[in-house]
């Protein structure tokens, strides 16, 4: 799983990748892509980890992209801006950081602080990265369509929805609110559009805003939104747990936002968790909501998933209820559940298989 960070300069996003690694970033001198890998916070893991004293623990992770900062307040800036944004089209979800605390030391973008023309003008140059690249797509079909090619049907349908794509574009709509089935989706997919991704937000305040909602006007309708002081999460993760709970203390914060900053991108990912529990390993893994327990045991193996024969689960709740496995099923809330059951977050799941 891999997620861009992306904001204007000086927005705040490397700050923010440091405060969700807990690492410092890379100092370069060059305006490159940094990426970091960073665990999804599960307190479910830490209460399995005492229960069953693995030899090690295993979260869920994402894949944090740091993009530089990007400008488009020049045609070198904006030409700048549209090569990045080509490079990371293979991500599964954009966050978008905006600056909204005031430091006369830190230059503001276009000389002021505003995340609500920050976010919307980040969001209409995806668009328009977008437009490009069908612009340049439609050309090639409308070339192509009428040779007799074994691809001609194909070409046919793309064309057709190459053309609402960018009708919705020229009229400010993604295209992930244009597709409408997986034939479409499979038509366009390897284009990896920008604004068929998900997207969230991140509004980065001073210390002490975090309470005071900010106005992203119509922005960040139909999108997640944290709002969070990046400097102040990336100084909690540099200290001791003890230190930091007292810091937290006497910030008035219960937990660092920088977990719910992860937690809110695994969900705007539509990804649960599934675990698996043992002397050797407790571990998370991560689905797609609404995966089969087949797919679920090819996540862990091929072989498991060739050899299915049934999946052994309970639920984290019934777990933590009753105290042990033991009590488990002498309550009945063991259940073995067969190809087609649908996953739930948080199922406990042994899967039983022969190859």
């Amino acid at each position: 799983m891999k997620i861009a960070l992306l904001g204007m300069s000086q927005s705040g996003k490397s700050t923010l990748l440091s405060a969700i690694s807990g690492k410092t970033p890379a100092i370069t001198g060059q305006a490159e892509i940094h990426e970091q890998v960073v665990g999804v916070p599960d307190d479910r893991l830490d209460w399995l980890t005492q229960l069953y004293q693995p030899k090690k623990t295993v979260h869920a992770t994402i894949e944090c992209m740091d993009v530089p900062g990007l400008s488009f307040l020049d045609e070198h800036g904006r030409t700048n801006a549209r090569r990045l944004l080509n490079e990371i089209r293979t991500v599964e979800m954009f966050v978008l950081v905006v600056r909204a605390f005031e430091n006369a030391s830190v230059a503001a973008y276009r000389q002021s602080v505003n995340p609500a023309r920050d976010l919307q003008e980040l969001k209409t140059e995806m668009l328009l990265t977008d437009l490009e690249m069908i612009t340049t797509r439609i050309d090639r079909l409308q070339k192509q369509v009428n040779k007799p090619v074994k691809t001609q049907a194909r070409d046919k349908q793309e064309l057709e929805l190459q053309l609402k794509l960018q009708d919705a574009i020229e009229a400010d709509r993604p295209i992930r609110g244009v597709i409408e089935n997986d034939l479409q989706m499979d038509l366009i997919r390897p284009l990896n559009f920008l604004t068929l991704k998900p997207l969230m937000a991140v509004v980065n305040v001073s210390e002490g805003q975090w309470s005071k909602p900010i106005d992203l006007e119509n922005g960040a309708k139909d999108m997640q939104v944290i709002q969070l002081s990046a400097a102040i999460e990336a100084e909690l993760a540099q200290l001791d747990p003890i230190s930091r709970g007292d810091f937290m203390k006497d910030l008035g914060l219960e937990e660092p936002a920088s977990k719910r900053f992860i937690q809110s991108c695994y969900r705007t990912l539509g990804l649960i968790s599934f675990l698996t529990v043992g002397k050797d390993e407790v571990r998370a893994w991560p689905i797609e909501k609404g995966t089969s327990a087949l797919d679920a045991a090819g996540k862990i193996h091929s072989d498991i998933k060739r050899g299915f024969i049934r999946a052994e689960t309970m639920s984290y709740t019934d777990l933590t209820e009753l105290g042990d496995e033991k009590a488990v099923k002498a309550a009945g809330k063991m259940r073995l559940e067969g190809k087609q059951y649908v996953v739930q977050d948080g199922d406990i799941i042994n899967f039983r298989f022969n190859v």
